[in-house]
C-alpha cells in the first residue's frame, strides 16, 4: 500500500484586497505518496504558486485540510509551521536565493542553524555539497559560481536536512536547456538513491515530461491528472 506523504482536502484560499475577495483555491483536494516525482502545471493564476507555499507550510489555507507526513498543518502558528518546514521540506527555487556573502558550505549550513543542529553541521554540509557534485566549489561564494553550480548549492540546503519532500519551483527556470537538463537529472537522481518525494512546479512541458506524474491546476481546483 502506498504512504500517503500530502492529503490535502478541499483546501481554500481567499486574498482580500480591500473590499474585493480573490480565490485562489476553490475546494482543491490531492493526494501525494512517498517517493513520487509529481509536476505541478498550469497556466498563470491558475492557483499553482499559492498551492506550492501552502504544501511547503509557508502559508496556512482558509479552510481545509492538510496533512503533511503525518502532521496535521492546517491550524498552526506560525512558529509551529516555521518548525515543520524546516524538518519536513527542502525548498529549491529558480533564483536560488543563496546568501552572496556566504561560502557554499555555509548557505547549506543553514537549515541546519534554524534546527539548532550544531554537532557535525559542517560534515554534514560538506557531504551534501559532495551529493550534488560541488566537493571543490566548497569555499565558494555564489557570484564565484555558474547558474547551474548555484542551484546544486540550492539543492544541497534543501537535502541537508533530510527532509520528506523537496519542493522545486521553476527549478531549470534560469537555466539554459542544457544545464536545466543536468539539474533535472540531479533531482531525479536523488529521488531515485533517497527515495525523496520531489514535487516540480513547472511551466516547462519538458521538464513535466520526466515527472511519474503530472497534476494540473486550473481556476483553484485540480483540473485532471496524467501519468
Amino acid at each position: 500500500m502506498k504512504e500517503t506523504v500530502i492529503s490535502a482536502r478541499n483546501l481554500t484560499k481567499v486574498y482580500k484586497m480591500g473590499d474585493v475577495e480573490v480565490q485562489a483555491l476553490r475546494g482543491l483536494s490531492m493526494d501525494i505518496y512517498k517517493g513520487e516525482v509529481v509536476a505541478i502545471v498550469g497556466p498563470s493564476g491558475s492557483g499553482k504558486s499559492t498551492l506550492m507555499n501552502i504544501l511547503g507550510c509557508l502559508d496556512l489555507p482558509s479552510s481545509g485540510e492538510y496533512a503533511l507526513d503525518g502532521e496535521q498543518v492546517a491550524n498552526l502558528t506560525d512558529d509551529q509551521l516555521a518548525d515543520i518546514r524546516n524538518r519536513k521540506v527542502g525548498f529549491v527555487f529558480q533564483s536560488f536565493n543563496l546568501l552572496s556573502r556566504q561560502t557554499a558550505l555555509s548557505n547549506v549550513e543553514l537549515p541546519l542553524r534554524y534546527a539548532g543542529k550544531m554537532e557535525g553541521r559542517k560534515e554534514r554540509a560538506r557531504q551534501a555539497l559532495i551529493a550534488v557534485g560541488l566537493q571543490d566549489r566548497i569555499s565558494h561564494r555564489p557570484y564565484e559560481l555558474s547558474g547551474g553550480q548555484q542551484q546544486r548549492v540550492a539543492i544541497a540546503r534543501a537535502l541537508v536536512n533530510d527532509p520528506a519532500i523537496i519542493m522545486a519551483d521553476e527549478p531549470t527556470g534560469n537555466l539554459d536547456s542544457k544545464v536545466g537538463q543536468e539539474i533535472m537529472d540531479l533531482l531525479l537522481n536523488l529521488n531515485k538513491e533517497r527515495g525523496t518525494t520531489l514535487i516540480i512546479v513547472t511551466h516547462d512541458p519538458r521538464v513535466a515530461a520526466q515527472a511519474g506524474r503530472t497534476i494540473h491546476v486550473r481556476d483553484g481546483v485540480v483540473e485532471g491528472q496524467e501519468l
